[in-house]
């Protein structure tokens, strides 16, 4: 797909989870609006409005909406104001999670009852509940894209409950893609391997992580947020009608080495 050609010219679609110009809905936003999407954005507060209007702004945006994931009310307020402007959507991306970052330092078995109902709630359960609101106004079918991570599948460093949470989403991917796919509603999973967005530059020995997955990869090269943008512009396109349930890996073959 290149830019500027318009392959999504005259698709709706909101995104949810961008935090600053590094993090990877950013570069999903940019990705789809360069293919001539129109973007709805949101965000969970209003310290984190600050930073996220002025980029939608810069994509041409004036829909950005209050959201907590955590509570359906807002939730549904948020469905609520895209509807009385969109009559329909076409895509959404979740790229939203949460954890005690202390508690990631630890060891599992270490989790507290607090954080993993936490944990769960905001980075597995949220994507479930836009869903349900998102594909109401998909009636001519659409795509629902969230977030993943290797940690998942493997036991990685300092990821601890994110990782039992990021398994019950990919899980959570396969359920909804069974039930949507008869209304024409795909759902997917994107696993970047690990890329420096400011988030994670706070995990201990994270340098040491993306030395091994540059070296280990068989690409040789990390992925950056505009390599999973492009990919995840196709996934909401058209072209990819027949694409869903699935974990998409942009990690230039990490996780295929041992």
């Amino acid at each position: 797909m290149t830019a500027g050609n318009g392959l999504m010219a005259g698709k709706r679609g909101l995104v949810m989870g961008v935090a600053n110009d590094r993090s990877i809905a950013w570069g999903i936003a940019k990705a789809v609006a360069a293919e001539g999407a129109e973007l709805a954005f949101t965000y969970p507060n209003e310290s984190m409005a600050k930073r996220v209007k002025p980029l939608a702004e810069q994509l041409g945006s004036n829909i950005v909406l209050e959201c907590d994931v955590a509570s359906d009310a807002s939730i549904d307020a948020a469905f609520a104001g895209i509807a009385e402007l969109w009559d329909r959507l076409d895509f959404l991306v979740h790229a939203i999670a949460f954890s005690d970052r202390e508690e990631l330092k630890g060891q599992y078995l270490d989790t507290s009852r607090r954080n993993f109902a936490l944990t769960l709630d905001i980075s597995c359960y949220s994507f479930t509940a836009v869903c349900q609101r998102a594909a109401r106004m998909m009636s001519a079918g659409g795509s629902l894209i969230t977030l993943t991570y290797y940690g998942a599948e493997r036991v990685m460093p300092h990821y601890n409950v994110m990782g039992v949470a990021k398994a019950a989403l990919e899980s959570a991917v396969r359920y909804l893609a069974a039930e949507l796919g008869p209304k024409g509603i795909r759902v997917h999973a994107i696993s970047p391997g690990p890329l420096a967005t400011r988030a994670a530059s706070g995990i201990p020995e994270f340098d040491e992580l993306l030395d091994k997955a540059k070296a280990k990869a068989p690409a040789r090269s990390l992925v950056s947020i505009e390599d999973v943008g492009v990919a995840t512009a196709f996934l909401a396109h058209d072209a990819a009608r027949l694409i869903t349930g699935e974990t998409l890996y942009i990690d230039g073959g990490y996780h295929i080495i041992d």
